[in-house]
């Protein structure tokens, strides 16, 4: 039943009805805490299945091409490619991952803003021809190592979010695209389409509004140097959540009527991420080290449990250097909770969560309220899927966290009614849990 990053097989649990999520996690903490305490990840693949489905419904005129650095793990590639999407590829080792899958190069697009020579050559090699530009400089280097590219020019947004990736990082702009579009014609590289992309931290709507009006502009630039348009990428920053999607759905629909009407020709595509993947994975994480320091050391911004209480502060078996390694960037989108059962009227206590390597880079978590803890106790976080489940650092021998996959019978019965069996997945080995309930609800893992 476990995977790791790199098995070429893995298993994924069978849970028979009345067993979840909580019942895995249960389980696998006592399994670790037997046999060495490590972390590890759950993950729920019928959680991606219904993401799918949850797409389908609400925009099913945007085919979904996954951002595949949020997770590379051949469970979620592989589930993906059986559900029909299209991939995202940001290097070489990602085109090769879901070419392995046997999705063809029509289904996969080059997305890095920096591309390597090399990368390029290999994207060449192996027939994968679409790739974004939004530089001079890049469209010759496209130019003098890839003679089948067809180019998506990617344009600036600018969301106001005061955050480096909303603030015109990549991209060109509206001026400099025509510059762009006369170089490529000088170097007879395809133009095919555009794209953009609004990062999730945008609360604007009309963000969407203008920059599906520039994607216009620069289809009808495009179109006076005799290129053909047939693509528009809207990128990525989808949250997950159904309202996000339908929100955006609300904003942008009426807009794709008017500028890309179906019949035009015109295929709409997005870059969802952590869309997909975020709410399928679970980390539980256990305390390797503890600290008591005084309340008043700690900042405001928790409500105070009492000057003379004290606070704590504690260390985990993982951190910025592996699976929380997106803390360097960004906030940390899950709340810690705590897996040992204590009393509603238990006393909580300002707290601080570390990684492990002592660094002062190393901080998860700067405030919380919890009940105090010991050493070995667990934490576990949600909504781990994106951007956690990496290739440890060298800064410390951590080992890597197991990955145990599982999935619901009803959420199996749901890929197979959407045509997908297990002679499809070719690399999954479903197993029936080996989780069972007792009539003391009580958990037991068979020999």
């Amino acid at each position: 039943m476990k995977g790791f990053i790199d098995d070429a097989n893995y298993f994924v649990s069978l849970l028979d009805e009345g067993t979840n999520l909580g019942d895995v996690i249960d389980n696998y903490v006592n399994e670790h805490t037997l046999t060495g305490k490590n972390a590890f990840f759950v993950g729920d693949l019928g959680k991606i299945v219904k993401k799918h489905s949850q797409w389908q419904n609400v925009v099913a005129q945007i085919k979904p091409f996954y951002t595949v650095k949020c997770n590379s793990t051949p469970a979620v590639l592989e589930i993906l490619a059986a559900l029909g999407t299209g991939f995202a590829c940001s290097s070489k080792t990602e085109m090769a991952l879901v070419q392995e899958l046997g999705v063809s190069p029509e289904n996969i697009i080059y997305i890095s803003p920096c591309k390597q020579v090399s990368q390029i050559k290999y994207a060449a090699k192996v027939g994968v021809n679409i790739m974004t530009c939004d530089s001079e400089v890049e469209l010759k280097k496209i130019a003098r190592n890839h003679p089948n590219a067809k180019v998506l020019l990617h344009i600036a947004t600018e969301d106001n979010t005061g955050d480096e990736e909303g603030n015109m990082k990549f991209g060109a702009t509206l001026k400099n695209c025509r510059h762009i579009l006369e170089c490529a014609k000088e170097l007879d590289v395809q133009i095919i389409g555009v794209k953009f992309h609004v990062s999730s931290a945008c609360k604007e709507s009309q963000v969407y509004v203008h920059a599906l009006s520039d994607a216009r502009c620069v289809f009808d630039m495009a179109g006076e140097f005799g290129f053909t348009m047939n693509i528009l990428d809207i990128g990525g920053g989808f949250t997950g959540t159904e309202f996000q999607l339908e929100e955006v759905n609300h904003v942008i629909s009426p807009l794709l009527d008017v500028y890309f009407p179906e019949g035009s020709g015109i295929k709409i595509i997005a870059e969802p991420g952590s869309y997909y993947v975020s709410s399928a994975f679970t980390l539980a994480v256990n305390i390797i080290a503890k600290e008591v320091v005084e309340s008043d050391k700690f900042s405001s911004g928790v409500e105070k449990t009492g000057s003379d209480e004290p606070a704590f502060v504690y260390y985990m078996n993982d951190g910025v250097y592996g699976s929380f390694a997106s803390k360097l960037s960004e906030d940390l989108n899950t709340i810690p909770e705590v897996h040992k059962k204590y009393k509603d009227d238990e006393p909580l206590f300002t707290s601080s969560l570390w990684g492990p390597s002592c660094d002062e880079l190393d901080h998860i978590v700067e405030k919380c309220l919890l009940p105090e803890l010991n050493v070995g106790d667990w934490l576990i976080f949600d909504n781990m899927g994106a951007d956690s489940l990496h290739e440890p650092s060298a800064f410390n021998d951590r080992q890597r966290p197991a990955i145990y996959y599982m999935m619901s019978f009803s959420d199996w019965y749901e890929m197979q009614d959407a045509g997908i069996t297990s002679d499809t997945m070719k690399n999954f080995f479903f197993v029936p849990s080996c989780i069972q309930l007792s009539q003391e609800d009580s958990f037991s893992t068979e020999a």
